[in-house]
C-alpha cells in the first residue's frame, strides 16, 4: 500500500509539474507574441510612412533613406491596395499565378482579407479635402507565426517527457518487484525442500508401523500438497512448460481440495461442459491461480457461508473461466488496484496473490485475467481467458 501510494504521489507531482511548465510556457509565449506583434506594427508604420514619402516625393526628398527603409522589410508580408481595393504592389508574399496579372489579382484578394481583419495602415497621397489614399495591408511574419505554435510544441514535448518518466518509473518498479518475487519464491522452495523430505520419510515410517491407520494417507496427501507448492514456487522466474491440458480436471482438483478445507456452509458449484475442455497451460501453476481466486472468495465471505461458482465456456475462440462468489464485493475505486503488488483489503496479507496470478495468466499463459463484475455486499466475479489448444 505504501509503495502504491508513493507511485500515485509521484504521478500526481509529474502531472502538476507538466501543467505548471505548460501554463508558464503559454503565458511567456503569449507575452512574447504580443510584444513582437507591436514591434512588427511599428515597423509597418515606418514602412508605410516611407511609402507615403515615396509617393509624394519631390526634388528635395532623400530617396536613398526611403528606399532603404522599404527594402529592409524582408520578413513581413505586405500588400498595398488602392482606394478601390486593387493591389498596387506587394512584398514577401508567395502567390500562385501564371503571370503578373494573375499574381496581382491574387494579391488583391489577400490584401482585402488583411484589410477586413484590421491589419492595415492608411496613407494619404495628397493634402486635398478629399485626398486619395492607399492601404498598406500586412500579415504576421513567419517568425511570429512559428512563435504562436511554439507553446503547443513545447506542451507536447512536456507531455511526452511525463509519459516516458511514468513508463520508466513503472518499468523500474516492475523489474524490482520481479527480482524480489523470483528471489523470494526460489528461496521459499529451497527452504521447504528439507522439511518436506523429512516429512515424507516420517510418513513412510508411519505407514510401516501403522499400516491400517486411516489418518496416515490423509497426512501423506498434505505432504504431497506441500511438495506441489514448493514445486510451484521453484518455477517462478523461469519459463514453465506449456502443454494441452484438461480444464475440467484442473478445476475439479481445486474444488476437491478446497471443499475439504473450508466450512461446510460454503458451497462450491461447477458449471463445466460435459465434454473435455482443453487449453494450453501449465496445470500446476494454473491450478494455483484458480485456487488463489477461491481462497480470496472464501476470505471475502468471512469463511462462514456463501457460494463459489466456477463456470467454463468454450463456445467462442477462447476458453473462458469465471470464478464468482457471494462475498462482500470490491469497492469501485479499488477495482483498478486489485492486481497491484502490495494492495490488499485484508488485515493480514502481503497483497501478492492476485498480482502473481495475473503474471502467471498473462505472461506465462498469454491470457487475460480481470474483474468481470463486482458489487459491494453482493459479490465479485473474476474472469480468465485462455487460448484453446
Amino acid at each position: 500500500m505504501e509503495w502504491t501510494d508513493r507511485i500515485r504521489q509521484v504521478k500526481i507531482l509529474l502531472v502538476i509539474a507538466a501543467i505548471v511548465i505548460a501554463v508558464a510556457s503559454l503565458i511567456t509565449s503569449h507575452l512574447l507574441t504580443r510584444d513582437l506583434e507591436r514591434e512588427e506594427r511599428a515597423r509597418m508604420e515606418v514602412w508605410a510612412t516611407a511609402m507615403q514619402t515615396l509617393n509624394t516625393a519631390d526634388e528635395n526628398t532623400n530617396l536613398a533613406l526611403v528606399l532603404k527603409v522599404i527594402n529592409e522589410n524582408n520578413t513581413i508580408p505586405v500588400i498595398v491596395l488602392d482606394a478601390k481595393g486593387n493591389a498596387q504592389t506587394f512584398r514577401n508574399v508567395h502567390l500562385k499565378g501564371k503571370n503578373y496579372e494573375d499574381s496581382l489579382k491574387a494579391a488583391s484578394e489577400m490584401g482585402r482579407r488583411m484589410l477586413a481583419s484590421g491589419k492595415n495602415i492608411r496613407i494619404y497621397l495628397d493634402d486635398s479635402p478629399h485626398p486619395d489614399y492607399n492601404d498598406v495591408c500586412f500579415d504576421d511574419s513567419s517568425i511570429l507565426k512559428r512563435l504562436a505554435y511554439y507553446p503547443f510544441v513545447q506542451l507536447g514535448v512536456v507531455l511526452i517527457f511525463v509519459v516516458i518518466a511514468i513508463f520508466a518509473l513503472l518499468t523500474s518498479k516492475r523489474a524490482e518487484q520481479n527480482k524480489v518475487w523470483v528471489g523470494l519464491s526460489k528461496e521459499t522452495a529451497h527452504q521447504l525442500g528439507t522439511p518436506i523430505s523429512s516429512l515424507m520419510a516420517w510418513v513412510e515410517i508411519l505407514k510401516e508401523q501403522y499400516p491400517n491407520d486411516e489418518l496416515i494417507p490423509e497426512m501423506n496427501k498434505d505432504v504431497e500438497r506441500l511438495q506441489l507448492i514448493a514445486d510451484r514456487f521453484s518455477k517462478i522466474g523461469s519459463l514453465p512448460e506449456m502443454q494441452p491440458s484438461s480444464v475440467n480436471e484442473v478445476l475439479q482438483h481445486v474444488v476437491d481440495y478446497m471443499d475439504h478445507r473450508t466450512s461446510k456452509r460454503i458451497i462450491f458449484t461447477t458449471k463445466i461442459p460435459d465434454h473435455t475442455v482443453m487449453a494450453l497451460m501449465n496445470p500446476n501453476l494454473f491450478e494455483w491461480v484458480v485456487e488463489n481466486l477461491c481462497k480470496n472468495a472464501v476470505d471475502a465471505m468471512g469463511g462462514d457461508s456463501g457460494c463459489i461458482t466456477l463456470t467454463v465456456d468454450d463456445s467462442g475462440q477462447k476458453v473462458i473461466i469465471d470464478v464468482a462468489d457471494t462475498g462482500k464485493g470490491i469497492k469501485r475505486k479499488d477495482i483498478g488496484n486489485v492486481f497491484r503488488p502490495g494492495f490488499t483489503t485484508k488485515k493480514r496479507g502481503w497483497g501478492l496473490g492476485l498480482s502473481l496470478a495475473k503474471r502467471i495468466v498473462e505472461e506465462y499463459h498469454k491470457g487475460k485475467i480481470y474483474v468481470k463484475s463486482s458489487e459491494v455486499g453482493k459479490g465479485t466475479t473474476f474472469r480468465i481467458e485462455l487460448k484453446k489448444n
